[in-house]
């Protein structure tokens, strides 16, 4: 149940990112909302839950907007992979390492594609820009505070509602 919520959940914010959040003007930004939707199973689904889950997300994501397919799944995937080996059994308190390091995946995940489209497409690349990866990157950062609450609260809810759902279990007594 959790895993098919937070799917929708994705299915929502891929439909959200790709028709609302291209109006906005371009010197605006448009945060990635799937990245840190990525981001968040990374820090609280299991391995094998949380690679299905982002795989599917990331590739229909892949399929609706990308430009070499198999591109941002696999892309995914290795932030995934990363952030999960790195918050895995931390001794530092989740809410000091979770947001930079969204923001640090989101940065490197950038310079990454960059570098590959420049493998793929070196005449149809657009000239880097400094400036405005670390404006996306400040955007990501600033959508992931408000969007780990939401997801949070959310994941806690069901996971407090599925233990209220099972009723406790009682001994039969028998007659001695």
């Amino acid at each position: 149940m959790l895993v098919f919520l937070f799917w929708a959940l994705g299915i929502v914010l891929i439909v959200a990112q790709t028709t609302l959040l291209e109006y906005l003007p371009l010197w605006l930004g448009r945060p990635d909302l799937v990245f840190v939707l990525v981001a968040f199973i990374a820090y609280r689904f299991a391995w094998i839950p949380g690679i299905v889950l982002v795989f599917v997300l990331s590739w229909v994501l892949d399929v609706i907007a990308g430009i070499y397919l198999g591109l941002y799944p696999l892309v995914c995937l290795l932030v995934f992979t990363a952030l999960k080996t790195l918050t895995n059994k931390s001794p530092v308190k989740e809410s000091t390492y979770q947001i930079p390091l969204v923001g640090l995946s989101y940065f490197l995940m950038q310079i990454f594609f960059y570098f590959v489209y420049s493998l793929f497409l070196p005449d149809m690349l657009p000239e880097w820009s400094w400036p405005g990866t670390l404006q996306r990157t400040i955007l990501v950062v600033l959508a992931a505070v408000p969007l780990f609450i939401l997801f949070n609260r959310l994941y806690e809810y069901i996971l407090t509602r599925r233990l209220r759902s099972k009723p406790p279990r009682r001994r039969s007594q028998r007659a001695i």
